[in-house]
């Protein structure tokens, strides 16, 4: 094999082997790496800790070891449908903050933004409500101004970011800010918008069409030298 050959060989390993350490990272229910009874304990532990409103603490807290006790060590997208509050609302572990509502959330999504990323965890969908909804029209059901869809690469993900002391500090600006729906899900079909899909399929025929075009050119270039070669041996 010629060195150029090998060269490409190897950095087309490389790439893969990247790709599959993403990959991983970001499938990790592969490795068996599910939440044990001690690290639901632990990270509840740390959960209790938060400053939910009084009303809400303890189903919340229940729901929460319900879900890490039946995880499934696969990815999770986390829906959630927000509904700013008129004024931030006061609890007791709330922030000395007299901004509106929509800065206080402004404020944590720009600092719990870096901490997801880090933990491979990315937004996938964030937007705003066009208007009322367009059937249910209950008052409970209705109104709502941001939905965001994030993902994460696992339930043990969600709970480091959420038992992070430094989340903990921000948290409850998105609390006072905002009533939320959170719900868990698993994902059935997760397709890029259509141009981005389409975009990358093509690149990946020019690039393919590009390497065979260069492939045959290399052979055509060394038949003709082994061809020169025989001609100057044999004049």
């Amino acid at each position: 094999m010629s060195k150029r050959y090998r060269f490409e060989v190897a950095l087309g390993a490389v790439l893969l082997a990247v790709w599959l350490a993403v990959w991983m990272w970001q499938n990790p229910g592969l490795t068996g790496r599910r939440l044990s009874p001690e690290d639901v304990s632990h990270y509840m532990s740390a959960v209790e800790k938060l400053p939910f409103p009084a009303e809400e603490r303890e189903v919340t807290l229940r729901y929460v070891r319900s879900w890490m006790e039946n995880d499934d060590g696969k990815p999770v997208y986390m829906l959630n449908l927000m509904r700013f509050y008129s004024q931030l609302r006061r609890f007791p572990g709330s922030l000395d903050f007299n901004g509106t509502p929509q800065q206080s959330n402004l404020i944590y999504e720009s600092a719990a933004m870096p901490m997801l990323f880090k933990l491979g965890g990315y937004p996938i969908y964030a937007g705003q409500a066009q208007g009322k909804n367009l059937i249910e029209h209950r008052a409970e059901l209705d109104e709502w101004d941001r939905v965001l869809v994030v993902r994460y690469p696992s339930r043990r993900a969600f709970m480091d970011l959420v038992s992070d002391s430094a989340y903990q500090k921000i948290e409850p600006y998105k609390l006072m800010a905002l009533l939320v729906v959170l719900t868990p899900m698993s994902v059935e079909v997760a397709v890029p918008e259509l141009p981005w899909l389409v975009g990358a399929l093509l690149l990946i025929v020019f690039l393919a069409l590009g390497w065979r075009r260069a492939a045959r050119r290399r052979q055509t270039l060394a038949s003709l030298q082994r061809v020169q070669a025989l001609q100057e041996v044999n004049p």
